[in-house]
């Protein structure tokens, strides 16, 4: 459902719904200066100096912003913080506009509280889980997205996971995160739900505790591949496709950084002679397949292997992608009948 929050960018930016488009009746200067007026002199006088600051050519310019956001969007609603007066002044402009708009019973607090409430309730489903393992570069995330049983916990984080995977852009806030998960399981009309295998915390973001809880007790199944393959993959992905939308020395930097953050795991030496591999391989003169295959041997591998022995009893099935793509197939299938 899309939505028309004309909350404040400030309230906007620390947590949102997904689909949500933010114009706002009151900046976050002039609701400051309303939220002021509310404290000292009461809730007429805020909203007198509501109506005062946004009038004339900058109410007519946010209402025709809202209708053509409705226009684009019929069945939009529209909200604020709790479905209080903002949503309430901003239906009545429209709607002497001459557009109808539902508000949101609530406003965004509600929803909020929904999201959560969902994610507890996940937790505590009685629909089968399933969590997708596999050493780095078997295309685990290849695989999420392929099916339709699976929710896409790092697309939904924008971050793959591990050292290396921040994006270009910055991940959504905690909230927003939480939001748009909560609301990609209710959307999920699947007999099962499919997951990628993920510690706690998704780069900066952390998964609701007793979500990962549950997936600490999933079942597992056990995406493998030759370390060519894996190798191929990554640089691939890390590198080729990266480099379509980041310079190369934006990404270079990126990487060594992240290089960098995990140096103390890797030991001086062998943290040299990978950041040495990827220096020469961004300058042409080493293939990136070089320090991609160190770093799984020296790092990525080492820590995979000594994690998987602790979850040994929880995995299912293990095999090549394809074969573990007809497995959950088929887990669907028994599940639906």
């Amino acid at each position: 459902m899309p939505l028309l929050d004309v909350r404040a960018p400030i309230e906007f930016q620390k947590g949102a719904m997904p689909n949500s488009h933010n114009a706002p009746i009151l900046d976050d200067q002039e609701r400051a200066q309303v939220g002021l007026a509310f404290k000292t002199l009461g809730n007429a006088a805020a909203t007198k100096l509501g109506h005062e600051l946004v009038s004339g050519a900058l109410k007519s310019a946010r209402v025709e912003g809202w209708i053509s956001f409705v226009k684009q969007n019929p069945q939009a609603m529209i909200m604020c913080w709790r479905g209080g007066q903002r949503s309430q002044i901003a239906q009545q402009w429209l709607k002497n506009a001459g557009y109808s708009v539902t508000r949101v019973t609530g406003g965004y607090k509600q929803l909020r509280q929904i999201c959560l409430d969902t994610l507890d309730q996940a937790s505590i489903n009685q629909r089968p889980w399933w969590v997708i393992a596999g050493r780095t570069g078997v295309k685990k995330t290849v695989l999420i997205q392929r099916l339709n049983t699976s929710i896409d916990l790092e697309g939904i984080a924008h971050h793959r996971g591990s050292a290396f995977g921040a994006h270009g852009s910055a991940q959504p806030t905690p909230a927003s995160f939480e939001n748009a998960l909560a609301v990609a399981y209710a959307n999920h009309d699947q007999p099962i739900v499919v997951l990628e295998d993920e510690s706690r915390t998704i780069g900066r973001l952390a998964l609701p505790e007793r979500w990962h809880h549950r997936m600490q007790q999933t079942s597992l199944v056990l995406i493998e591949a030759s370390v060519e393959s894996r190798v191929e993959h990554i640089v691939d992905e890390y590198i080729h496709q990266a480099l379509a939308a980041e310079p190369p020395l934006v990404l270079e930097k990126r990487y060594r950084d992240s290089l960098k953050r995990i140096s103390k795991r890797l030991g001086d030496s062998r943290h040299k002679t990978i950041d040495n591999l990827l220096i020469k391989a961004f300058a042409g003169n080493n293939s990136h397949h070089s320090w991609v295959h160190a770093l799984l041997n020296g790092y990525y591998d080492p820590m995979y292997d000594y994690q998987l022995e602790k979850k040994k009893p929880r995995v299912k099935y293990a095999g090549p992608i394809e074969q573990v793509h007809e497995f959950l197939a088929e887990q669907a299938r028994q599940a639906a009948v």
